[in-house]
């Protein structure tokens, strides 16, 4: 039997222990996560949140953004779009390329080798221009996700250090990152709880019916376990 199989086999019976009594607490779900085994690299671990909004209805669309009190364990390239006077701020801060013009007519051309997007208001309207090239892949700068800020500078601060963006899918859900496997027990709860928390912040007051139906966290390669909320 390979490695992999061992693995695979090893992983789906504790998989079966873990859910076989339901959904379990935080804590535990961090416990029994950690026991699974897993590849050299270290994972990131992901939520997955399944909620009763009708992604329909503009009202019940859940988009914005999220620091996490031990960060993600993964860092974001960031561009920013803005002024002449704020491209030195913004790089101090931690973008990969800053400016106005010349820096939309590099992502015209093609260039696409940053994670996230950030421009202060009075830039939006040109920035619009790219709509082709950063709408599909979800890079467009947007004031619900706080990629549209006055403050450009801490924006781009905030998102280089791990600031993630959420939105739900056309089924519901809301995915979004923890953390990393390596992470300790509480850093990996605190984490959990703090989306967890969020998530009731934002819930949209024409839901009805039960709002979390279902949550699992998972690691990359993990299977998931279900968690009572």
């Amino acid at each position: 039997m390979s490695k992999l199989t061992k693995r695979a086999q090893a992983n789906r019976e504790i998989a079966a222990k873990a859910n076989a009594g339901g959904p379990v607490a935080v804590d535990e779900a961090v416990k029994l996560l950690k026991m699974f085994k897993g590849p050299k690299f270290d994972q990131s671990v992901e939520i997955c949140v399944h909620l009763g909004i009708d992604p329909r209805q503009a009202d019940q669309q859940l988009r914005g953004s999220i620091s996490m009190p031990h960060g993600v364990g993964k860092t974001s390239r960031v561009i920013c779009f803005c002024q002449e006077d704020k491209v030195e701020d913004a790089k101090s801060a931690g973008a990969v390329e800053a400016g106005g013009e010349d820096l939309i007519k590099k992502i015209d051309g093609g260039w696409l080798e940053f994670d996230v997007a950030v421009a202060s208001p009075d830039m939006m309207r040109d920035v619009s221009k790219l709509g082709r090239q950063l709408g599909p892949k979800g890079l467009m700068p947007s004031p619900k996700a706080g990629t549209v800020s006055p403050d450009v500078v801490t924006a781009v601060k905030e998102y280089a250090a791990g600031k993630l963006e959420y939105r739900n899918d056309d089924g519901g859900n809301l995915h979004c990152i923890v953390g990393k496997m390596s992470f300790s027990e509480e850093a990996l709860q605190d984490n959990l709880n703090h989306f967890l928390a969020l998530v009731e912040k934002v819930r949209p007051a024409s839901t009805k019916g039960t709002y979390v139906k279902k949550c699992v966290v998972s690691g990359t390669m993990t299977p998931g376990v279900q968690i009572a909320v």
